[in-house]
C-alpha cells in the first residue's frame, strides 16, 4: 500500500512521441494540451472532416465521449428543440428533464438517487464526498480515507488527481490532499491490509481507460464487493469511460455481476454535451441534504435533454446486441493485423468497444501513423493505443479502420 507521501517525485518522460503538436504560434488559449495541428469543421456518424477537406474515420469519439457518433440526427433534434424553450435555470427550481433523467438512469441501473454535475472529475470528485458523508452521517466520521488501484484515472482536480496518485500528474500542484491509499490492481491481500479504521470506501474502474484499457478481474471485483461489505464501507465505481454502453451492456458493472454503492458518470451521457452524474443507493446516499453538494450548471435543460436523447437511443431493442456482435468482429480482425505485424503490435485487451493495442513501437508513433491514414486513435498508460469507436459503427467502417491498421503498421515497418 503507498499513502500519498510515499509517492516519487515525477520524473519527465523520455523522448517525444508528440514532436508533431505544437500550439498556434498566435494562439492566447493556454497550452496544457499538446494539440494536433487539425482543425474540424464537420462530424457525420463516424466521420470527422477537417477545415482542408480530408475525412477522418473517428475512432477517438473525442476521448470516449461521441459514441453515437457525430450529429446524431435525435440528438440534433432534442438539442434544437430544447434551445429554443429554455437553457439553464439553476437548481434553485425543479427540472422536468433532469427528474426524468434521472428516473430512467435508476430504472436501468442499481441507483436510487442521482446527482447531476458537468464532467467526469466533478462526478468522481461526488462520489469521494459522498462516501466521506456517508461514514460521517452514520456515525464514523473517523472513516475518510479512500482506497484507489495502481494506475487509476479519477480527474485533474486537487481530490482526483490525489484518488489516481500518477506522479507525474501531482507534479507541482503543492501538497497532496489526504486521504487516499494505492493498491496494485488484482492484489486482493494489498487491498485487505489497506483497510483499517480511518476506510470509508473503495473506488474502482471495471477497465481502466487512461490506465491502459486493463480490464478487472470478475472474481477479483466480487472480493471486493465483499470486502466492502464485510467492513461496512462503500464500494464505488468510476464509469466515466465505460457507462453508457461502451463495453455492451449499459454500465460496465453488468458484466461483473457485482453493484457499486455509489457509481460515477459522464463523457457518453451526453455525447459530447458537458453533463456527468453520481448514482446511489439510497443508503449511501444518506448524507447528501440540502446544502451538502451543488453545481450551478449540474442537469441544466440543455444538457438533460441531449442525455436523454442518447438515453432513446441507447435503450432501443437491439442496441447493445449491436455493440457486442461488432465488437467480437472488430476484435478478430485485430488479430488478424496482430498476426501480420507482431513487430508492431504485441497483443490486444479490452471489453466491447474499448479496446487496447499494447504496442512494440512508440505508441505515440502508431497514433500518428494512423492519422496519417485517416484513421484518429488516442494513446493510454502502458504504451497502450485505444481505439474507441462510435458504438453505431458498421462492418463496412472496421473493415476501413483494420485497413489503416495494416498500412499504418506497414509504413512503420519500413521506418524501421
Amino acid at each position: 500500500m503507498r499513502r500519498e507521501r510515499d509517492i516519487p517525485k515525477f520524473q519527465a518522460l523520455q523522448g517525444n512521441p508528440e514532436s508533431n503538436r505544437r500550439r498556434p504560434v498566435n494562439s492566447k488559449v493556454m497550452p496544457t494540451y499538446g494539440r494536433v495541428e487539425i482543425s474540424f469543421e464537420k462530424g457525420e456518424g463516424a466521420y470527422l472532416f477537417d477545415d482542408q477537406g480530408n475525412r477522418y474515420l473517428d475512432f477517438c469519439t473525442g476521448i470516449a465521449t461521441a459514441s453515437l457518433g457525430h450529429c446524431h440526427p435525435h440528438l440534433v433534434e432534442a438539442l434544437t428543440e430544447q434551445a429554443g424553450k429554455v437553457w439553464h435555470t439553476s437548481n434553485l427550481f425543479r427540472i422536468p428533464g433532469q427528474e426524468r433523467l434521472a428516473e430512467r438512469l435508476g430504472e436501468n441501473s442499481f441507483a436510487d438517487q442521482v446527482f447531476f454535475c458537468n464532467s467526469g472529475a466533478e462526478a468522481s470528485e461526488g462520489c469521494i464526498k459522498m462516501a466521506r458523508k456517508y461514514q460521517s452521517a452514520t456515525g464514523h466520521p473517523e472513516r475518510y480515507r479512500i482506497i484507489t488501484i495502481d494506475g487509476a484515472f479519477h480527474g485533474r482536480t486537487l481530490a482526483t488527481l490525489a484518488a489516481g496518485g500518477k506522479p507525474e500528474h501531482l507534479d507541482g500542484f503543492g501538497p497532496v490532499v489526504e486521504g487516499f491509499d494505492h493498491v496494485p490492481a488484482g492484489d486482493l491481500a494489498a487491498m485487505e491490509a489497506a483497510i483499517g479504521p480511518e476506510t470509508a470506501a473503495i473506488f474502482v474502474e471495471a477497465v481502466q481507460g487512461e490506465g491502459g484499457v486493463n480490464v478487472m478481474d470478475t472474481t477479483y471485483l466480487k472480493a471486493l464487493r465483499k470486502l466492502c461489505d464485510d467492513n461496512e464501507i462503500l464500494m464505488m465505481m468510476d464509469e466515466v469511460q465505460t457507462g453508457m454502453g461502451r463495453t455492451g451492456t449499459l454500465f460496465a458493472y453488468e458484466w461483473e455481476g457485482v453493484t457499486p454503492d455509489i457509481m460515477g458518470l459522464a463523457k457518453a451521457l451526453g455525447n459530447g454535451m458537458p453533463i456527468g452524474a453520481i448514482l446511489a443507493t439510497e443508503s449511501a446516499a444518506v448524507g447528501m441534504t440540502p446544502g451538502t453538494h451543488g453545481s450551478t450548471y449540474g442537469g441544466n435543460p440543455l444538457a438533460v435533454a441531449a442525455a436523454n436523447a442518447v438515453l432513446d437511443v441507447m435503450l432501443e431493442d437491439g442496441f447493445m446486441d449491436h455493440v457486442k456482435g461488432i465488437s467480437g468482429h472488430m476484435m478478430q480482425r485485430i488479430s488478424g493485423v496482430i498476426d501480420a505485424h507482431p513487430e508492431i503490435i504485441e497483443s490486444v485487451r479490452g471489453q466491447g468497444l474499448l479496446i487496447g493495442l499494447k504496442c512494440k513501437v512508440t505508441n505515440g508513433d502508431l497514433v500518428d501513423a494512423l492519422r496519417d491514414e485517416g484513421l484518429l486513435t488516442v494513446g493510454a498508460a502502458d504504451n497502450i493505443v485505444r481505439l474507441i469507436p462510435p458504438l453505431i459503427i458498421d462492418e463496412s467502417q472496421i473493415d476501413e479502420a483494420m485497413a489503416a491498421l495494416d498500412r499504418a503498421c506497414e509504413k512503420l515497418e519500413k521506418a524501421g
